[in-house]
């Protein structure tokens, strides 16, 4: 295979036959996708490190549960301004200041010296999660050919799960050299902060893959940059198909302006319905509890009765299915659609939630914790990995793919700004008060996100419209 390196703003992009572009942008997708695998890492890897900072830093419930929920606070704010920065400056360097972020919070979280140093460098990492949750999925929506648009939008989905998948496998390991999660390492320092630590690794390949994938051919053009957009998008499409594109691209170009947060101004309560249809699915991806799985999961196992060593195994468990149901996600979302896919998601989490909200509720309590006595153990712990399924192979790499696909160019980075937003803002809400929900009752807490899943199946049937097979410039408001 020979390949010529054309080098222009953005790192340089593999000009290759048409046998072989198709290798080339699930290549420059997958570096893209790294992104993802960030996100899930830093979202997760807290999950393994939660009681050893508890003890480490001598806090209580409410302080740890905002040192965990830190990180979202700046994913809120990184979501927020990622887009307009894109839309500015382009998608790579938005993607560079990503990686740069969490280099920067890998190493600050893991030599916090106390609680208030760990909490800021988790806010930078958050913002770097942010930034890289809303920019990956639009860029690969802008690169990827429309026939295999939402297979490799899942990419992304199927990054962030193997993130979470290895960073509770490496807290496994670490855990179990060191002896627990709080006892010493290596060179002196406790093992939960080389769980924080390993994340300048994938940091690092973030950082240098930003410097070797094209711009957004969407962005090139906007900036005048025909030729370097020509080449971009001959990565994936034939010569033919690579003219119409421009073409559709340039005209869109033409009778837009240049994109401002006012445009996704609306009538129905103050926004254009189609961005309301993606807060919806951003919301409502969080309200229904997955990350108390990811986030708590250790704590949550210990506290009815298994020790350390079987709740990582557990953590391991849920995210090994995270990532066998994301494949079937993705070799799906093309053929299914977006939206039989969510309606299936919804059904099932709400009785899976359910199972589990009864299972708490009816269970004894002895010292203040539920005790899952003779069967109630393994059918919540069933219901939990099906539960994970159902989320899989559904809402967590199907809202992702919409939201980078479904708004109209000349809204799409001020959108996507808005849902990111509003995505980790819910994320933070739940993360925040699962704690006390579960102190007060984990079945009321398992049945309020049954009652969202159940809402989240009729918003979808009513309010969402299908994307499968439509092109970005077709998108319409």
């Amino acid at each position: 295979m020979q390949i010529n390196k054309k080098y222009y703003r953005g790192g340089f992009l593999m000009k290759n036959t048409k046998s072989t572009a198709g290798r080339s942008v699930v290549l420059i997708v997958s570096i893209a996708a790294l992104a993802g695998f960030l996100f899930g890492y830093d979202s997760a890897v807290i999950n393994g490190a939660t009681e050893a900072i508890r003890a480490q830093f001598e806090v209580g419930s409410g302080i740890l549960c905002f040192a965990v929920a830190s990180a979202l606070i700046g994913a809120a704010i990184g979501a927020f301004c990622g887009g307009n920065l894109a839309d500015k400056h382009g998608r790579i360097l938005v993607m560079k200041i990503a990686a740069a972020l969490f280099l920067i919070s890998a190493v600050g979280s893991g030599l916090a010296p106390e609680i208030i140093s760990l909490v800021v460098f988790r806010v930078i990492g958050g913002v770097g999660m942010g930034i890289a949750s809303i920019i990956a999925p639009a860029y690969i929506a802008e690169i990827a050919p429309t026939r295999v648009r939402g297979r490799l939008g899942s990419l992304q989905q199927f990054a962030i799960v193997l993130g979470i998948f290895f960073s509770q496998l490496i807290n496994k390991l670490i855990a179990d050299s060191a002896g627990s999660s709080g006892a010493e390492w290596l060179w002196g320092l406790e093992a939960w902060r080389w769980m924080l630590l390993v994340e300048c690794l994938p940091a690092a390949a973030y950082l240098v893959g930003a410097y070797l994938i094209p711009e957004s051919p969407r962005f090139l053009v906007s900036i005048g940059k025909q030729a370097e957009a020509r080449r971009a998008l001959s990565i994936a499409l034939s010569e033919k198909d690579v003219d119409a594109s421009l073409t559709r691209i340039e005209e869109t170009l033409r009778t837009n302006r240049k994109p401002r947060f006012s445009d996704i101004r609306g009538k129905v309560a103050g926004l254009k319905p189609i961005v309301w249809a993606g807060i919806l699915l951003a919301v409502f991806q969080q309200l229904v509890g997955i990350n108390v799985v990811f986030y708590y999961s250790n704590t949550l196992w210990q506290s009815v009765g298994f020790d350390e060593s079987q709740s990582f195994i557990f953590s391991l468990i849920s995210a090994a299915i995270n990532v066998t149901v994301t494949i079937v996600a993705i070799m799906l979302v093309d053929k299914v659609g977006r939206k039989p896919l969510l309606l299936v998601g919804s059904a099932g989490m709400a009785v899976t939630l359910g199972i589990m909200g009864i299972v708490f509720a009816t269970a004894t309590v002895g010292a203040g914790e539920p005790i899952l006595e003779g069967i109630a153990g393994p059918v919540a712990l069933v219901s939990a990995n099906l539960f994970v399924v159902f989320f899989g192979v559904s809402w967590g790499p199907v809202m992702w793919v919409m939201l980078g696909e479904m708004f109209p160019n000349k809204i799409r980075g001020a959108a996507l700004a808005i849902a990111g937003f509003v995505q980790w803002f819910a994320n933070f809400l739940v993360t925040q008060t699962f704690p006390q929900l579960a102190e007060f009752s984990l079945g009321l807490a398992y049945g309020l996100y049954a009652a969202f899943a159940l809402i989240s199946f009729f918003l979808v049937w009513k309010f969402v419209r299908e994307t499968r097979g439509v092109e970005l410039e077709d998108m319409v408001e």
